[in-house]
């Protein structure tokens, strides 16, 4: 029999490492970026349907924190974080909401702190090696590498882990079906995806087959491509 669903509280609890874990062994970060609170609920069902229990809700969309409470408290596994978090203040309302894990599109040191102090998972933005040294000693749990398709794509995230081997990086922008397998080679620890696995027209017309199919597609391309993990 498969286990209950998690209910709010629950999931709040889960710790820091367990989240990480989940992160780790998923490896993909779906990127909820839509015109609506119902858009974004669909596209956040169609992902996990797909095998996928891990969301970022960017709060640049409308009506963000609304979604971002609905899905901590579904009754669901759903593992919700929030993206493009610009400041404490903006981090302690998502927090409030429910979000389980933090990400910047760039590197702010008290955002970090702050996750810290409240024991969750933060994913601070980053490019440069300089920049990447500096979130990493900060202490993050990953490094987000944004936005890599207009930088060299994979390139950017072989040559980042030649220097920086044993950190954890997060590839995102412009990732598809065509190079997300380059990014995991390259040594990226997982990846971010927005319209290459949540298709705009297929959240319009309610596509679910296919973002169901999408998924379970970019699923496969993580475990055979992972550099050190297994394929099976």
């Amino acid at each position: 029999m498969s286990p209950a669903p998690m209910g709010a509280n629950e999931k709040l609890a889960l710790k820091r490492d367990e989240i990480r874990g989940c992160i780790e062994e998923i490896g993909i970060i779906p990127t909820i970026r839509e015109s609506s609170p119902v858009d974004a609920l669909f596209a956040a069902e169609s992902v996990q349907g797909g095998g996928i229990p891990i969301v970022e809700v960017t709060m640049t969309m409308p009506g963000a924190l609304k979604v971002l409470l609905a899905l901590a408290n579904s009754d669901t596994d759903l593992i919700v974080g929030a993206g493009s978090v610009l400041d404490v203040e903006m981090a302690r309302h998502c927090v409030d909401a429910g979000a389980m894990f933090l990400t910047s599109a760039g590197f702010d040191r008290e955002i970090v702190d702050f996750a810290a102090e409240q024991e969750m998972v933060v994913i601070p933005g980053a490019m440069t090696p300089t920049e990447v040294m500096a979130a990493w000693k900060a202490r993050p749990d990953f490094i987000r590498v944004c936005p890599c398709s207009q930088v060299g794509g994979s390139s950017h995230i072989r040559a980042l882990k030649e220097s920086f081997p044993h950190l954890p990086l997060i590839a995102a922008g412009g990732i598809n079906q065509q190079t997300a397998a380059d990014y995991f080679r390259a040594g990226a620890s997982a990846i971010s995806l927005g319209g290459g696995l949540l298709p705009r027209d297929a959240i319009e017309l309610r596509q679910e087959k296919r973002i169901l199919e999408l998924a379970r597609r970019f699923r496969m391309i993580a475990r055979q491509n992972r550099v050190g993990k297994s394929s099976n």
